[in-house]
């Protein structure tokens, strides 16, 4: 993978380090697949104590929205696979997401991302969270600059080769970079409202962190959201299995939580 800007600030912590810590930590508490209950912690209870939620699309209205669709989260050789991956290939992930772009575009489902990306400026902050301080001390989604794409081509904030053909087709909407993960301070409401548009699907990486905070701030500005819930996936660390959690808050929340599968047929219906 090509190398970061060198014109990034050098973080305390190398990514290799991180890395490694990172993954030896989700190793020791995630080991294989194996788990003491044999069930399927994901699986919906069989007897719900929620109502059930649904939407019945209006493709004139509806877009497909996709959060962080990038190397750095959905390659091996990104620099969070080593909590991540496990996650991404439970779920088949990066197949189902290019499987919703596929539809959107097919269907005519307006397709839009929301992309992370960091500039060396960026990396002044003086106070982070803790995924805010590991991103930043990875160097994860960095570029050389706001309108300087030095070392973007095939980089950890450069999207997936597959998803290509279907972003940059001069009709995708990339929103502006958010810098935390809710779309507040990107352009993503303003682009759909700019379209009419107020049901989405949403889709991408990280379930618990950019798709739930992306959720929940369109649910807040009135927009009906359904969760493609195998389009998304999570860290696993010895903190907690970030899908587990995202999953539990995604049915409490979204006004339809649907498998991939679904969600193309819902759009192919529509």
């Amino acid at each position: 993978m090509t190398d970061r800007p060198t014109n990034a600030p050098e973080a305390g912590l190398s990514r290799r380090q991180a890395m490694t810590a990172l993954g030896a930590a989700a190793g020791a508490t995630f080991a294989g697949a194996a788990r003491a209950d044999a069930a399927d912690p994901y699986a919906d209870p069989a007897e719900p104590g929620l109502p059930p939620g649904d939407m019945e699309l209006d493709l004139s209205r509806t877009a497909v929205v996709i959060t962080d669709p990038q190397i750095d989260f959905l390659r091996e050789d990104g620099v969070a696979w080593g909590v991540v991956g496990e996650s991404v290939q439970e779920h088949g992930t990066v197949e189902n997401l290019e499987r919703l772009m596929a539809a959107a575009k097919a269907t005519g489902a307006q397709l839009f991302i929301s992309p992370h990306w960091y500039y060396p400026t960026d990396h002044g902050w003086k106070f982070e969270g803790a995924l805010e301080k590991v991103m930043h001390g990875l160097k994860m989604f960095d570029r050389a600059g706001p309108v300087d794409l030095a070392g973007f081509e095939d980089s950890g904030a450069d999207f997936m080769p597959q998803y290509k053909p279907y972003i940059h087709d001069g009709a995708t909407v990339i929103a502006n970079p958010h810098k935390v993960y809710g779309p507040q301070n990107n352009d993503l409401a303003l682009q759909l409202r700019k379209r009419r548009i107020d049901q989405v699907i949403l889709g991408g990486m990280s379930a618990n962190l950019c798709v739930e905070a992306h959720l929940r701030d369109l649910l807040e500005n009135g927009f009906e959201v359904a969760v493609a819930r195998d389009a998304t996936a999570a860290a696993k660390v010895p903190e907690g299995d970030g899908y587990l959690a995202a999953i539990i808050n995604f049915r409490y929340l979204a006004n339809a939580v649907w498998t991939t599968d679904e969600a193309v047929r819902r759009l192919q219906a529509g």
